[in-house]
């Protein structure tokens, strides 16, 4: 059977050569790509290169997300919540029914998301997308978003695996930190010295912020709930791995639980380990301080009783009914008053006292008045401190 040849005009060859210039480019940036960014192929990146790409995507649902995520990355399902549900269901009767089903729902999905979130992106960015374990969910957006010419990575493993690296780091990444931990009764605006000590460009470690609590049985913050535990343990291990461990960082002393969370115990044996300060101002200006924080209880009297109640293992009948019975004077001086002087601050000194051996010798910061002023100037002087200490004890070594 002859040969069948055809002739190739100067055009159509200058056609082909086009073609073949950009299929070598595209391997080059493949090749690029893979080097780059350390790829076991250039499909999926480990944990290690999350910050490498323009932005995480999280294709698993909105509870799922809700739970915990990747700090920072964004929440694009290719199912939500009932479509998941729905599929799984089928998928137990039958697997090939329940597989068309989720093609077309995924489909019209990452459609929905080209369209409304990645339209405006140009052909540069890097998106790295995660689902539960690396698995179908992420796989199908990624190679949709490849086929349009984006440079899209799944993480390997997915969330499962990234989880896994969270927990490990979180009992590693404490021990490379210097911490100054603050400490101080209630009341003497700990929390504002640490924001001041940010805004100076201090390293802070706000606990109590990442945890939404105020670390009491008073300590919730009206309408925002508390993190799920692991997407507190997600929002430490980012602050945590940010950190430059040249530097001291500030954190206030905390217990084992702020409200319903944990604290990583890695990390609370290093703070109580580390350097010491105190702020001490006087109980009236404790007391004024606290009144202004806490305004949404005094608006709430039937919330600020129930919360007291909760006090009963601890005093007697006749203490608690002394404090409710302030709450319905609206006596609220006389009762901060109370409270600090009979609960709050013996329970702090035992608690600080027991878990930071390194408190009778700390450094004392005196603040007169509580305010923004006088907060911050407390922030610039101790950051001072903190510095000359620092430089002596590097010339002293």
């Amino acid at each position: 059977m002859p040969i069948r040849t055809r002739r190739l005009t100067m055009e159509g060859m200058q056609g082909m050569d086009g073609l073949d210039r950009a299929a070598s480019r595209d391997r080059a940036d493949r090749a690029r790509t893979k080097k780059g960014l350390g790829l076991k192929h250039p499909n999926t990146v480990g944990f290690t290169l999350l910050d490498d790409f323009d932005d995480v995507i999280d294709t698993r649902s909105p509870s799922e997300y809700a739970l915990d995520h990747v700090p920072g990355s964004i929440n694009c399902p290719v199912l939500d919540d009932a479509q998941r549900a729905r599929v799984g269901t089928l998928y137990a009767s039958s697997p090939f029914e329940a597989k068309k089903l989720g093609a077309a729902l995924v489909s019209r999905s990452i459609a929905g998301h080209i369209e409304s979130r990645f339209a405006a992106h140009g052909r540069e960015w890097r998106p790295l997308i995660y689902c539960w374990r690396g698995g179908k969910r992420s796989a199908a957006m990624a190679h949709v978003l490849r086929e349009v010419g984006w440079r899209a990575a799944q993480l390997e493993g997915g969330y499962r695996a990234y989880r896994r690296e969270v927990i490990a780091q979180l009992e590693t990444l404490p021990h490379r930190l210097d911490y100054i931990v603050v400490c101080g009764a209630t009341g003497s605006a700990k929390s504002r010295l640490l924001e001041r000590l940010a805004g100076r460009g201090a390293q802070v470690l706000d606990l109590e912020h990442l945890a939404r609590h105020r670390g009491s049985v008073l300590g919730t913050l009206p309408g925002d709930a508390q993190p799920a535990q692991r997407m507190f343990d997600s929002l430490l291990w980012n602050r945590l791995r940010h950190f430059d461990a040249s530097r001291p960082v500030f954190v206030e002393a905390e217990s084992k639980k702020i409200g319903q969370l944990q604290v990583p115990s890695a990390l609370l044996d290093r703070m109580r380990r580390g350097r010491c300060v105190v702020v001490e101002a006087a109980v009236a200006e404790r007391v004024r301080f606290l009144i202004a924080e806490y305004g949404h209880f005094l608006e709430q009297p039937r919330e600020l009783k129930a919360r007291l109640e909760c006090l009963t293992g601890l005093y007697s009948r006749e203490v608690i009914q002394r404090w409710l019975a302030l709450v319905d004077e609206r006596a609220w001086e006389t009762l901060v008053t109370d409270l600090l002087v009979n609960h709050y601050d013996p329970a702090y000194r035992r608690s600080t006292l027991r878990n930071y051996p390194h408190l009778a010798g700390a450094g004392i910061l005196a603040i007169k008045t509580l305010s923004p002023d006088t907060i911050d100037a407390a922030a610039a002087n101790l950051m001072t401190d903190v510095l000359q200490e620092t430089a002596h004890a590097g010339a002293d070594s």
